[in-house]
């Protein structure tokens, strides 16, 4: 059999935060539209294939803003802490992830973000990818650069995209905070990048890796999984998700994500991809006709008892419609509207 590994993005498949957007809102005036406005034009330099630029540079874009409104590592650390949301069921999946497979986060979360999750959830920090930012060099930033971001960031909220442009491209990288932020962003290609490594240290190959994303900056993880015959699974995911994954789940709870771990890991990708066709029909004939974990199952029937039962379905051209709008429904009830609907 061939070695298989779980490997899953952070924010949304594990926990509800959108920490960039949450730390923008509290620390920066009329913070969640600037995030909104900057994240507007992620989506869009990725559209157009901007040159040297990845799905979630958005944590480099803010970053001089974070840094003049006063932010430093431990503030974001505190502040994580404080404000940590999981998905119900997200400790026992990671859980019983670290013991029955290789497993890896790859996020393009802060790193102090994810030290504050992997400790909370008794996660090996050193299993995962994250996006790299030092906000506590010892270079300060002069009160003219920061009355200069403070400007930057009002026109920001109502500039067209050619604007922000030269704002982001062309007037931040003169300034000397652009110099002393040491930020290297996993998004995207990164997260792709994250996956070879993996590979090249477990000695792994992509159709035994099982991932699971949910939006733009898992794009390209997804789809190279999916096309190297590995699982590639959307959980409460956005169409960029969809688009490139094999398998939807629809759920407020990761249980559903525990059971296809396991089919996945002590069978194989067909098992499992059995299992989902069965279920997206007949629901009770999956958990009598598939080789379960009786505790999974028994979960899994605990949490669904008084609610409706989640969704799992293989995606194609005639439900991928149907999926997308549940997918949002659900994603914008657990997560909020203001982050569920960030790409």
């Amino acid at each position: 059999m061939i070695k298989k590994a779980f490997i899953t993005d952070c924010e949304g498949p594990i926990s509800l935060n959108d920490n960039a957007y949450e730390l923008c809102r509290e620390f920066i005036p009329d913070g969640d539209e600037f995030f909104k406005a900057v994240s507007n034009f992620d989506d869009y330099l990725v559209s157009v294939n901007r040159e040297n630029y990845n799905a979630g540079d958005t944590l480099k874009l803010i970053a001089p803003f974070l840094k003049a409104y006063g932010l430093n590592n431990n503030k974001i650390i505190e502040f994580s802490n404080e404000n940590l949301s999981l998905v119900n069921g997200a400790k026992e999946t990671m859980e019983y992830a670290k013991n029955n497979m290789i497993s890896y986060i790859v996020s393009t979360s802060y790193c102090q973000y994810i030290k504050s999750l992997t400790k909370n959830i008794n996660f090996p920090f050193e299993n995962t990818f994250y996006t790299l930012l030092n906000l506590s060099t010892r270079s300060t930033i002069s009160t003219n650069e920061k009355n200069t971001l403070f400007t930057f960031k009002d026109e920001i909220l109502k500039a067209d995209f050619n604007r922000l442009d030269e704002i982001f491209f062309d007037e931040i990288p003169k300034l000397n905070v652009y110099e002393i932020l040491e930020v290297k962003t996993v998004g995207g290609l990164g997260k792709k990048i994250a996956i070879d490594e993996i590979i090249a240290k477990e000695c792994l190959i992509a159709k035994g890796i099982m991932y699971i994303g949910d939006s733009i900056t898992d794009v390209e993880p997804l789809r190279f999984v999916h096309e190297n015959n590995g699982l590639a699974i959307s959980f409460n995911g956005n169409k960029f998700a969809l688009n490139e994954s094999e398998v939807a789940v629809i759920s407020d709870d990761t249980i559903v994500t525990s059971i296809l771990l396991d089919l996945f890991g002590r069978y194989n990708k067909n098992y499992c991809l059995e299992f989902v066709k069965t279920y997206s029909h007949d629901p009770q004939k999956a958990f009598e006709n598939f080789r379960i974990n009786f505790s999974l199952m028994d979960k899994f029937r605990e949490v669904f008892k008084d609610k409706e039962i989640p969704i799992i379905q293989v995606i194609n051209n005639d439900n991928f419609e149907y999926l997308l709008q549940k997918s949002l429904e659900i994603r914008n009830k657990i997560r909020g509207k203001s982050i569920g609907e960030l790409s």
